[in-house]
């Protein structure tokens, strides 16, 4: 089956963050914060597939109350961080919404998302991701993570169900904070 097959059926689209939804850049503030950097164009897209129906969500191994903030702007329905077990919160998610791993798509850059990758109906992975990643995806950004990637990869299922058009152009109409 093609990717854009695959990404026909997606209904939930999930995320890493840390070199996905940022470029893994941390800084580390005197008192032990960690701040990350989000681009706009991620934030687009994320509202894009929102506005065409798509829910979204985020499983992180780290926690960060910058991230609960970004996700809540966004209107991101799953947050799951502090995730050691990526599969099994990826198994909470699925029971919870009664859907079938074929409705779902996961993108990430790293080793601990191949378990994740594995079960869903369609992988991607950033542009710079390992190449142990990338070798399990159906689809590989052009983009690397924090730039872009995240919405290059809600483009292509958009694409796919031939959704893209319509979102696109009501975009424009959208009122509300900024992304």
């Amino acid at each position: 089956m093609t990717a854009e097959e695959r990404a026909r059926r997606i209904v939930l689209v999930l995320m890493d963050v840390d070199g996905t939804l940022t470029d893994g850049s941390l800084i580390v503030t005197p008192d032990g914060e960690e701040l990350k950097t989000y681009h706009v164009h991620d934030g687009l897209g994320i509202l894009l597939a929102r506005l065409a129906g798509l829910d979204l969500g985020i499983i992180t191994g780290k926690t960060s109350k910058g991230l609960e903030k970004r996700a809540e702007r966004l209107g991101i329905t799953e947050l799951h961080q502090g995730a050691v077990d990526k599969p099994r919160i990826l198994a909470s998610i699925l029971e919870k919404r009664g859907l079938d791993p074929a409705a779902v798509a996961y993108i990430g850059d790293d080793l601990g998302d191949l378990a994740v990758m594995r079960s869903v109906g369609l992988a991607a992975a950033v542009a710079d991701a390992h190449p142990d990643v990338k070798e399990h995806c159906q689809y590989i950004c052009r983009t690397p993570g924090g730039r872009g990637a995240v919405r290059e990869f809600l483009e292509f299922i958009l694409k796919a169900q031939d959704k893209w058009e319509d979102v696109s152009a009501r975009v424009h109409k959208v009122k509300g904070p900024a992304i």
